[in-house]
């Protein structure tokens, strides 16, 4: 997909990975639409970067927790911008414990986040890429959600479900020439590792993982950005993180 004038709805993009995604795409020529939950700083400033590289954007407010608010977010996008070509599902938040901290209604808020936001966007989003005869999808998985790690299990188990998730779309709109991807990063340096213990990052870059360093935002952009544009790659989840979900000893 050549991105240049093609329409992007990153969620989450007002910040971490789906901020770094929605410049990257923007600066392959996409005009983009930036869903988060507030109308922030952090919104503002990426709103900002987006527009000094004289592409449109838009900021769709809305909780991907909420059906009605995923549908919406995609109507405005259309609304505001003329279409959507490109989905990228950015927006989660991790939710730690073993089974018996998590809590009943954290568990399905977990679920609705990460796993129905999929279906909702989806739902409204595909039917406008039919239209205008391709499309492309990206769903942020993680490392959690391939290997086992202890007292995640609700997050592990939600982002083992996108992998699945990816596949199942990519076969049922490969003839409408619609990808769907899915990458799963390891450590990258956002707000989400801002409670690690200083020993526990040393011993992540001593220990766990190859490349002896953390990722950032702008390499897992970077990747996104490859699987939207290189037309022959569907269905496939992509590790990005240092090498460490390959690692046995």
């Amino acid at each position: 997909m050549n991105l240049q004038d093609k329409i992007a709805l990153v969620t989450g993009g007002s910040k971490g990975i789906g901020a770094a995604t929605a410049i990257a795409l923007a600066q392959r020529g996409a005009h983009v639409a930036i869903n988060g939950r507030h109308d922030d700083e952090e919104a503002a400033e990426t709103r900002r970067r987006i527009q000094q590289l004289d592409r449109q954007c838009e900021l769709v407010l809305g909780d991907m927790s909420l059906p009605a608010d995923a549908r919406r977010c995609v109507e405005e996008t259309v609304q505001k911008l003329g279409g959507v070509d490109v989905l990228i599902h950015a927006a989660g938040a991790a939710t730690l414990g073993t089974i018996f901290d998590v809590e009943p209604e954290d568990w399905m808020k977990a679920f609705d986040v990460h796993v129905h936001a999929v279906y909702h966007l989806c739902r409204a989003a595909v039917p406008v890429m039919k239209t205008r005869k391709e499309g492309a999808i990206i769903l942020i998985s993680s490392g959690a959600g391939m290997r086992g790690c202890p007292g995640t299990i609700c997050y592990q188990t939600v982002k083992g479900a996108l992998p699945q998730m990816a596949r199942a779309l990519a076969r049922d709109f490969a003839d409408d020439n619609i990808r769907v991807n899915a990458v799963a990063p390891g450590i990258i340096r956002t707000r989400f590792q801002d409670g690690m213990s200083e020993e526990a990052k040393q011993n992540n870059l001593a220990n766990r993982i190859p490349l002896h360093r953390e990722g950032t935002p702008e390499d897992v952009a970077t990747l996104i950005t490859e699987l939207v544009t290189n037309d022959f790659i569907t269905g496939e989840t992509v590790a990005i993180d240092g090498g460490m979900t390959m690692r046995m000893v």
